[in-house]
């Protein structure tokens, strides 16, 4: 399992480091909607508008919600990327299993992403005046964000087996995530807070923007929720990808497009 994770290292440092241009856009790209959207709401309300800490939980979110799709599209564009090229079934035939190496792979990648992610977040904090906290124990709630995300994009990636071009699905998807990730749930009350915790990757979120843009301590009890959803989505996502994986070998679409 080493051995493929340092493998999908490799391909994926070879990939970046021959189309460079593509990361520098997607920092630029990412980066020019948030500032858009922050001088227009700005413009909007006139000079009185003051944010306060509300402008820290919204880059927290969007920030958020950029990484969580760097994620989702690495397994469900890299599927259908797959399919295009005809190594599709390359990989189903790998003697690791198709979910071990598209996990590896999102793991190989994940460094990558989050380095384009801090950059995302460091720029739009110096275009913004944002000022966010980086506590150590980020990392807990961040994981717990990581593993619904996995889950989720092995759902995807499940559809885009079976389905094999689900691009304005996944469209539709991204703004679903938008919600998740930028909504404070974590100030809901009553039978929406049953809710949020049912709901993915948005314990985590709440948890990472109360630590980065209020200043508060980690909830333990919250955290053991959020770990709880994430995981439960995890295994989730890996049972529905099996099936489909068993699915598309049986209806014989792995090796066509």
């Amino acid at each position: 399992m080493i051995e493929l994770f340092f493998a999908e290292l490799r391909r994926g440092w070879i990939q970046f480091i021959r189309y460079p241009f593509e990361a520098v856009s997607v920092i630029v790209f990412t980066t020019t909607i948030f500032y858009g959207l922050f001088l227009s709401a700005r413009y909007i309300a006139g000079p009185s508008l003051q944010f306060g800490n509300r402008l820290d939980s919204i880059v927290v979110g969007y920030t958020l919600w950029s990484l969580v799709l760097f994620i989702i599209n690495e397994i469900a564009l890299g599927l259908q990327f797959e399919a295009q090229t005809g190594t599709l079934e390359q990989v189903f035939l790998s003697p690791f299993g198709a979910p071990l190496v598209f996990v590896m792979r999102t793991l190989a990648s994940l460094t990558r992403q989050l380095v384009l992610i801090l950059g995302i977040l460091l720029i739009i904090m110096t275009l913004t005046g944002s000022h966010l906290q980086f506590p150590p124990t980020l990392l807990f709630p961040l994981l717990a964000v990581l593993l619904g995300t996995y889950g989720m994009a092995f759902m995807i990636g499940a559809l885009t087996l079976l389905l094999k071009r689900i691009q304005q699905l996944i469209v539709i998807f991204q703004f679903s995530l938008l919600f998740l990730m930028a909504t404070p749930t974590e100030m809901w009350a009553g039978w929406r807070q049953l809710l949020r915790w049912l709901l993915p990757m948005t314990g985590g979120a709440g948890l990472l923007r109360d630590l980065m843009a209020w200043g508060e301590a980690l909830d333990l009890s919250q955290l053991s929720f959020a770990l709880l959803n994430g995981i439960g989505y995890f295994i989730l996502g890996l049972l529905i990808f099996r099936f489909a994986e068993r699915e598309a070998k049986r209806r014989g679409l792995l090796s066509g497009y």
